[in-house]
């Protein structure tokens, strides 16, 4: 299957061709047939919070997500609410207990707002569970199929760190919204004049938290089970400040449209954002999603509009001589990233543009990443120590550092 095989039709739809899928986030050429656990991309992304209602309507005015299906007790379902929400290539789908002893409500309990799954679009469901089997994974779902009037689903589910799940998802034989038992669902929501149609095109990379000690372990899961590659490290000073620290390994799929940092704390004198991160959801877990847009300022001044916080950049950050000569030339001035508190940084490849969410939620866990690439396949390695000491103003104003 080749990379423009693999993108769906949904991703037709939302006006995504492959050099523009490239460009967003970063694929390579891979043959997939040689690989015993082929992934083609994301499927969804699924949450579980405590309010289902009001979390859909916040990714549709703040992140200008369009709702599209609808799972609750209008259609039969007794357990709980869901909507399913996109943007370009990217679903969220937003779950919330409505039965008070559904299994939703003891997560939300544990672990507040988060990702309870990340699912994964294979072409084969069987072939990736044979694998998994014979690896030793933990299969918490066999391949089964759902089916209803608009076609065929097959799943099944693997255990990954913590309560998170990868689903797995071949929904080549299906034409509905998102699975048998949701329907179609539209907002009556109205975003306002001017703002553009979508504020982000694709999910980038999904970073997971694990707790001291199991990041090699997890690293090693991803390569052995599911085939996944060592894309990049990042140890010692190239992630630590003064205070805290952190180390961190990427690994991707084939093609590197999947691509999971997993992080874990470091000795350091102060808590670091990952051990934050294990105390307050109760153990490991998704800690941020990256977003790729094509269009960053805009996506940043509609966000702020809506009332999304973002990270503050102190101005030393635009002042350094250092950082002016290492970036070279972009698409806008310095000054207009320094009015948005948005980071730049360059590499081998090219150059990316990044910002973070303040947490989301309640608990100091689960934020976003807006990122624009335009050539580099990193992560922002040279803006590390400044992000990590924005995240170390929050904690302390938050009481955790």
């Amino acid at each position: 299957m080749s990379l423009d095989q693999a993108l769906n039709d949904e991703e037709r739809m939302a006006g995504l061709d492959l050099r523009q899928l490239e460009q967003l986030v970063g694929l390579v050429e891979y043959d997939p047939s040689a690989d015993p656990f082929p992934v083609a991309g994301w499927d969804a992304l699924v949450w579980v919070v405590g309010n289902a209602v009001q979390t859909a309507h916040f990714f549709q005015s703040a992140f200008g997500m369009e709702l599209v299906a609808y799972s609750g007790p209008e259609t039969g379902n007794r357990d709980h609410h869901a909507y399913v929400l996109r943007s370009g290539a990217a679903r969220f789908v937003v779950q919330g207990a409505y039965d008070p002893d559904s299994p939703l409500a003891d997560h939300h309990r544990a672990h507040g707002d988060g990702i309870v799954d990340i699912a994964l679009a294979v072409p084969d469901v069987d072939r990736c569970v044979a694998q998994a089997h014979a690896q030793g994974a933990t299969v918490l779902d066999e391949p089964h199929d759902l089916t209803d009037e608009h076609g065929t689903v097959r799943m099944a589910s693997i255990a990954a760190y913590g309560d998170t799940r990868h689903t797995l998802v071949d929904r080549s034989r299906y034409t509905g919204r998102y699975l048998p038992g949701y329907v179609a669902k539209a907002s009556s929501y109205v975003p306002r004049p001017g703002r553009p149609k979508r504020l982000f095109q694709a999910v980038d990379h999904v970073v997971g938290n694990v707790e001291l000690g199991a990041m090699d372990r997890w690293v090693e899961f991803y390569n052995r089970v599911m085939g996944f590659t060592n894309m990049a490290e990042f140890i010692g000073d190239d992630i630590a400040t003064d205070y805290s620290a952190l180390m961190s390994k990427v690994v991707a799929n084939g093609n590197h449209r999947v691509k999971f940092p997993l992080n874990e704390p470091a000795i350091a004198t102060k808590k670091s954002q990952i051990d934050e991160y294990l105390e307050f959801y109760r153990g490991p877990g998704a800690q941020h999603v990256a977003l790729a847009t094509n269009d960053i300022l805009a996506t940043v001044d509609a966000m702020t509009a809506e009332g999304l916080e973002f990270l503050a950049t102190p101005a030393s950050y635009y002042e350094d001589p250092e950082l002016r000569a290492r970036i070279g030339t972009v698409r806008v001035p310095i000054e207009e990233l320094q009015r948005r508190g948005i980071l730049v940084d360059r590499d081998e490849d090219g150059y990316l543009l990044q910002i973070f969410t303040r947490p989301t939620g309640d608990r100091p866990t689960v934020f976003f990443e807006l990122i624009e690439r335009h050539g580099s396949l990193g992560f922002g390695k040279g803006n590390f120590k400044a992000l990590f000491e924005a995240i170390e103003r929050e904690q302390e104003r938050r009481g955790n550092f």
